[in-house]
């Protein structure tokens, strides 16, 4: 069954949740629906595993009790992944040789444990 291509202005429709889902490799994280479908349709649970795992081996940033998570895509296909603690103050920088990413960019807030779209706050 081929994957429908991905459309950032889908994320919209996402306002709140009323589901939750737990992450595979670190079973504290959760993430909305809006997230799940970003995943799925965008194939970014890699992006997930990033900041997940993150909150695993980084003490300093598992301690930020709010994240702002910034993923910038360039158009030689390489990516800008960064971390701010909601104040512009920036915790956590990786550069990424290649992505397949659909789009241009796409913000992602962690709170609570919780992975979410900011429209889901």
């Amino acid at each position: 069954m081929a994957r429908e291509e991905f459309n950032a202005g889908q994320l919209a429709q996402f306002t709140g949740t009323c589901c939750w889902f737990r992450h595979a490799l670190n079973r504290k994280v959760l993430f909305t629906e809006g997230v799940k479908y970003l995943a799925e349709q965008a194939a970014a649970h890699w992006l997930l595993d990033e900041i997940a795992l993150l909150q695993l081996s980084d003490g300093h940033l598992a301690t930020e009790g709010f994240q702002v998570w910034h993923l910038k895509v360039s158009t030689d296909m390489s990516a800008d992944l960064t971390c701010e603690d909601g104040n512009s103050n920036v915790l956590y920088t990786k550069k990424i040789a290649y992505t397949d990413f659909p789009a241009e960019a796409i913000t992602l807030w962690f709170t609570d444990n919780t992975i979410l779209l900011p429209s889901e706050y």
